[in-house]
């Protein structure tokens, strides 16, 4: 009973640590570009929130959409959806739907207010 729980290398089988599939230096290089992606990013809706000339709802729409490319990329890259299983992206693609939905019932409901209601 005196079971040896250690791995054993051989001459055809490398050390654990030499068998990872992953090159570590370029996942770091990836998320290095992510990183000062997602700052150019930040910098671009913070020049789109000084822009003179436009309306507060033109800036607030470029700024959602710098935002919501921001987010795919933290979301595909950093946090690995974009390799991940189908159940991801159908979970991900009923949460959208749902969202849609119900920002489309609140837009609905804006002017559904009762009799004698005073706006301010």
């Amino acid at each position: 009973m005196s079971d040896s729980h250690e791995t054993k290398t051989t001459a055809a089988q490398p050390p654990l640590h030499d068998r990872h599939p992953v090159d570590f230096n370029a996942y770091l290089r990836r998320c290095g570009f992510i990183f000062v992606g997602i700052l150019c990013a930040i910098g671009l809706m913070l020049w789109i929130s000084y822009l003179p000339g436009h309306t507060w709802a033109l800036k607030s729409a470029l700024i959602l959409v710098v935002a919501c490319a921001n987010a795919f990329v933290v979301a595909g890259f950093l946090m690995h959806l974009l390799s991940e299983k189908k159940m991801i992206y159908t979970l991900l693609a009923v949460t959208v739907f749902l969202f849609i939905g119900l920002m489309g019932l609140t837009l609905y409901a804006m002017q559904d207010f009762p009799a004698g209601t005073q706006m301010h």
